[in-house]
């Protein structure tokens, strides 16, 4: 054993010996580490990867480095991100849903462990600067709010900085933002032209430059996810106007020319079989011309968004060059999942509302078909561009085939990769990049951090392929699973099942098994068949015995069971650190008050506002939550109390025929449930106005985009087109207090259920 060195303190300083704090420090050469992570963009719908949308920028980072044509995720955002963040399966670390839908077993939680700590904290811990700029997605929605926890929040989880947003989804003219801890107001507003991706690009680049120029010589990590090109797809005009008429030919032409581009570009292997249109996309001549016309669309702005992206990250990009540290930062590049299909047949300017098969008409969709992409819609394309953006591959996300699991994967750094340019064959999963990353940086994964015992990773370093293009795959054996649809892959063979979840009003069109007693084992040799075009099981069904029993064994390892399927699972929702509320004081001057940590609306409430009008009357928003999408809204207009409702398929407006008289109020906003529900208005205890509430009072944007409560103010885009945030209240707001009329109450089970399903 070698001697240990033991330090001597005297009485006085010339004969103690000092010991300085040790710092961390990685290995030598250790490079900065710049991960974008994408979102909703299927495995053609880059440049790089034969979508004909432009790209220069990460076409150029292609070309400087390599690019992996068979890289997988798992098929939603939640889950692949804690897998790219802690190199443990999503199950392993219970992200086996998405945090909306999370649940009371142990592969569901929503909840990382820390016996799995984030590449964050472990970089952190070995010397590396960490921030984090963008979606983030891996706390539960329920402690998105000011009290918390926080221990699931970027800050919690290793990154030193955070700008972005919690949630699955926000508007990019009008976004919920925190930084680091704190919800914060975006620093412009939609009329001054902000767009989040810009946004965040400008933060990224604030990071990095604070970071290098306070100490150049300490290596960084920056985990960059903006929202694009996950819905709404909202991006200026003029980023739109280049792809007018480029798609006019639809879905199927639009996939066979990426499918020959691939080709062309070595992208895929030249015997790669284009697998025929499902029946549950229609063909294309087959629409109405006022229906191509509206899809067509849809994609123009999907286009617009993505090369809108590209351009902004080719900011932070040069940004990099300029500070002549590129060649010394490894820049991964990849999608969280294949495209999306939540657009649903027929496309949607309101999300939200298709999460609850509450679409609007397509003739009202073609009326309203220059709003797609600006602040009057939060668009989504239809299934056809989904299935075409996939290309050449199966289906899209939320399933376990390729085209919800295989997505693009770039990397660049320097001279450290073989032919440059090149695609890399290997079979890789998201759980590697966290090993490789580690492994470049000269660090060893953990045993133990904070006394836990870390559990084992499940990830392997990609350096060896860096190096060599033909290097043997060292990964043989993973599984997938997400929303009850099943896949293992072992040693160049892929077995997935024809489970569809009742997603988006899916059972009504795909075709499949709806019960797990019924699913079925399909078989291809992906080796050969890299589109998954040739079902092998009726010939091989030995093999399809073999790969579905080496499932239920990688299913018990890693946390899956039980199996997830609707709506059962969805009986065991999480419930939080407390149940929602039952009333509620607020005051204005705080920041947002969480959906979350509001009294239950579902079951009746009422909202009151003490208020001081002065003489000459006031005006202004006494509360307002989310926006003309979905939220609601109350406020005095020419002195009259008004309330509005925007409810995903319809907008209800109250308003009193008189002006609230000078002196000391008390307003209040009533909803009654019931046989003839309606919402009541009401000064000093007498009621003035009612209006028929018809339908659902739920709000599922909320949830996912993180929306709040402002009291005496609005903010972003208005509730009502009465008045544009933030329409300040001018009289005296002292409080507002909110009861629910049900206490404890809930969502109805299959709103809330689709909506927590939606939430990715």
């Amino acid at each position: 054993m070698p001697a240990v060195s033991t330090q001597r303190i005297t009485t006085r300083v010339e004969t103690s010996e000092p010991r300085f704090v040790p710092y961390p420090k990685p290995g030598p050469g250790a490079p900065n580490v710049l991960m974008v992570v994408l979102d909703d963009v299927g495995f053609g719908q880059l440049g790089c990867f034969g979508s004909g949308i432009a790209t220069p920028h990460i076409d150029r980072l292609a070309a400087e480095g390599v690019r992996y044509n068979r890289f997988h995720v798992t098929s939603v955002c939640s889950a692949t991100r804690a897998a790219l963040l802690t190199g443990r399966n999503h199950h392993a670390v219970g992200m086996g849903v998405t945090q909306e839908a999370a649940l009371g077993f142990p592969g569901y939680t929503g909840r990382i462990p820390r016996s799995a700590a984030t590449l964050a904290r472990v970089l952190r811990d070995n010397g590396y600067n960490t921030l984090a700029v963008g979606k983030w997605h891996l706390a539960p929605k329920n402690e998105y709010s000011a009290a918390g926890p926080f221990d699931r929040w970027p800050l919690g989880q290793g990154f030193e900085r955070y700008y972005g947003f919690l949630g699955a989804e926000t508007s990019q003219w009008a976004p919920e933002l925190v930084r680091d801890n704190t919800h914060i107001d975006p620093p412009a507003t939609p009329a001054e032209g902000y767009h989040l991706t810009e946004d965040l690009v400008d933060q990224a680049i604030r990071m990095v430059q604070d970071q290098q120029q306070a100490e150049s010589r300490k290596p960084f990590f920056l985990y960059f996810a903006p929202g694009a090109a996950h819905a709404p797809h909202q991006v200026g005009e003029e980023w739109v106007t280049p792809y007018v008429g480029q798609f006019d030919d639809g879905w199927e032409a639009w996939r066979q020319r990426a499918y020959d581009r691939q080709v062309a570009g070595g992208i895929i292997p030249a015997d790669t079989v284009l697998p025929e249109r499902p029946p549950w996309i229609p063909d294309w001549e087959t629409l109405p011309a006022d229906q191509r016309r509206l899809f067509a669309r849809y994609m123009e702005v999907f286009a617009g968004f993505v090369t809108h992206t590209d351009h902004h990250l080719g900011r932070l990009l040069a940004d990099l060059d300029e500070r002549g540290i590129a060649e010394d930062t490894i820049v991964m590049l990849l999608s969280d999942n294949g495209a999306s299909a939540e657009g649903g047949t027929t496309g949607t300017l309101n999300e939200a509302a298709g999460w609850l098969g509450l679409g609007e008409d397509v003739e009202e969709s073609i009326s309203r078909i220059d709003e797609i992409g600006g602040q009057e819609a939060y668009n989504h394309y239809p299934y056809g561009w989904a299935w075409a953006g996939n290309a050449p591959l199966r289906l899209w996300k939320r399933y376990a085939w390729l085209g919800g699991v295989r997505t693009p994967l770039v990397v660049r750094w320097g001279d450290r990769l073989a032919d440059r340019g090149g695609v890399r064959p290997q079979f890789v999963h998201a759980v590697d990049l966290y090993a490789t990353i580690l492994d470049a940086a000269g660090i060893e994964a953990p045993e133990t951090v904070d006394g836990v015992t870390q559990q084992p990773v499940e990830g392997a370093s990609l350096l060896p392929s860096f190096a060599e293009p033909a290097a043997e795959e060292h990964r043989l054996v993973q599984y997938f699973e997400m929303f009850g649809s099943r896949a293992i892959y072992h040693d160049g063979w892929m077995a997935v099942t024809d489970h569809v979840a009742n997603q988006f009003d899916e059972r009504a069109h795909l075709l499949g098994s709806h019960d797990h007693d019924t699913d079925r084992w399909s078989l291809f040799h992906i080796a050969e068949d890299f589109s998954e075009s040739r079902d092998l099981a009726d010939e091989l069904p030995d093999r399809v015995r073999r790969l579905e029993e080496l499932w239920w064994a990688e299913a018990g390892r890693n946390q899956v069971l039980p199996l997830f399927e609707f709506p059962g699972s969805m009986a065991h929702l999480h419930p939080g650190e407390f149940p929602p509320p039952t009333s509620g004081r607020y005051a204005p001057g705080g920041g947002p008050v969480q959906e979350s940590q509001l009294p239950a609306l579902m079951g009746g409430f009422e909202l009151t506002a003490r208020v001081v009008v002065p003489e000459g009357g006031a005006e202004g928003v006494i509360a307002a939550t989310g926006d003309r999408h979905g939220g609601w809204a109350t406020y005095l207009l020419d002195g009259r109390l008004v309330a509005t409702v925007a409810m995903l398929d319809r907008t209800v407006r109250v308003a009193a025929a008189e002006p609230v008289p000078r002196g000391e109020h008390v307003l209040s906003v009533r909803y009654e449930p019931g046989r003839d529900p309606r919402l009541v208005l009401a000064v000093d205890g007498v009621d003035l106005s009612a209006a028929p509430l018809p339908g659902l009072l739920f709000f599922p944007n909320l949830g996912s985009s993180g929306a709040g409560m402002h009291v005496g103010r609005d903010r972003g885009i208005s509730v009502s087109r009465d008045y544009a945030p933030p329409f300040t209240f001018t009289g005296t707001l002292s409080r507002v207090e909110l009861h629910s009329g049900r206490p404890g109450a809930r969502p109805a089970a299959g709103a809330e259920l689709r909506v927590a399903l939606a939430g990715d």
